[in-house]
């Protein structure tokens, strides 16, 4: 049994303690300067500790970080940018085990120690994309945990064939099947979803479905969403990604659909995007709706944003939500860590003994600190093994 005693550590800006891992998991936590007798030591150095961040959306498969700069090109619409990144892909080398490589070491220099992760499946590139992840995350040792969405990201039905690849990527072990604005993209949202649940009913996997369709269009999406998850028995098993819409409803409206959205257990996933309306976080927090942010895409071609920080994303949902107040800033990086744990089925994912040893140190007064500064990660610890160490990278 490897055993390591991370000293001196306060865990959530609290008071400085020992703890104890053996196994990659979190068996004790003891008085800080209590003596003991594990293989190895890392001094925290009274540094504030909190658990890995978890990235409950993002796009690990397609990015060019680490090759030179790529210029944005082709139409800003869905549609468009899903055109753009087809002609564009192979010339990047798009999708790679390096390039996921190098996504997930970033993930890891920042703090993430887990994350859901969506991968293009489609006619081009099969389920290719899927088993460099998996090659990739290998590599690492596991010290980023990866849950696996099989996303359709150039559409379900109108692509016939994709939907055969997502059945095999579910019983090839994906956790989740994506699908993507069932009616602005296939232009058939009831034959969209009727398909997908099908698939995640028999397959026993869950459904994670982009939305970036507004107003009521969205919003009619998410009663059908809805319903099947009502009917289907998936409760706890369907998350909606992006959902601009319910940010631009009505507050009646947004109550009702908060209210059915919590009675169905359907969890909701954002990255916080600057111009986008902000949701009605109060509601979904009293409804009982799971919350996770994520980084989306970084630098791909949809985008050149993004560098890996959970952090920053939680910054940025503390400013679209106008956050201020500590125990509020507070709320903001517990959904990128604690309150995450769902989205990588994960029971326990904090500082206490049964939990996996993720724990990131930084230099800080206390949690909201961490959120407005977001300094940079000094030590990391993944599964019980150090990735990080004075902010450098030991993977």
């Amino acid at each position: 049994m490897t055993s390591l005693l991370l000293a001196d550590v306060r865990p959530w800006g609290g008071d400085p303690v020992n703890l104890v891992i053996a196994d990659g998991v979190i068996t004790d936590i003891t008085t800080a300067g209590t003596a003991t007798d594990q293989e190895a030591r890392v001094d925290g150095r009274g540094l504030l500790a909190l658990p890995g961040f978890v990235n409950a959306h993002a796009h690990v498969d397609k990015s060019w970080w680490g090759q030179p700069w790529v210029s944005y090109g082709g139409q800003p619409t869905t549609q468009g940018r899903i055109a753009h990144e087809r002609a564009e892909r192979d010339k990047y080398g798009i999708p790679s085990i390096a390039g996921a490589t190098a996504v997930l070491r970033e993930f890891l220099r920042h703090g993430t120690t887990a994350t859901r992760t969506h991968i293009d499946v489609d006619l081009g590139v099969g389920l290719r994309g899927i088993a460099n992840v998996r090659e990739a995350a290998a590599a690492l040792g596991g010290a980023v945990d990866v849950e696996i969405v099989a996303f359709p990201q150039d559409g379900v039905l109108r692509r016939p064939g994709v939907l055969e690849l997502l059945d095999q990527a579910a019983a090839e072990g994906a956790t989740s099947i994506g699908g993507l604005d069932p009616a602005s993209i296939d232009r058939d949202p009831v034959g969209q979803l009727d398909a997908l649940f099908e698939i995640a009913v028999r397959r026993g996997a869950g459904i994670d479905i982009h939305l970036h369709d507004g107003g009521e269009l969205g919003a009619f999406q998410y009663e059908l969403i809805i319903e099947r998850t009502r009917q289907s028995g998936l409760a706890g098993k369907v998350n909606v990604s992006h959902g601009f819409a319910l940010g631009q409803l009505s507050p009646t409206r947004q109550s009702e659909l908060v209210e059915e959205l919590g009675a169905a257990g359907i969890s909701w996933t954002t990255v916080a995007p600057v111009g986008s309306a902000p949701l009605p976080w109060r509601e979904l927090r009293t409804a009982g709706v799971a919350v996770g942010l994520g980084t989306d895409g970084i630098r791909d071609l949809w985008s050149p944003y993004g560098d890996g920080d959970l952090l920053q994303v939680a910054r940025s949902f503390a400013r679209l939500h106008g956050l201020r107040a500590d125990e509020d800033l507070t709320y903001a990086v517990e959904l990128a860590t604690t309150a995450a744990a769902p989205f990588v089925h994960r029971e326990n994912h904090a500082l206490a003994p049964g939990a996996r040893a993720d724990v990131v140190l930084i230099d800080a007064e206390n949690v909201p600190d961490v959120l407005v500064r977001a300094p940079r990660r000094e030590v990391v610890i993944a599964g019980g093994q150090v990735v990080v160490h004075n902010g450098e990278l030991q993977v």
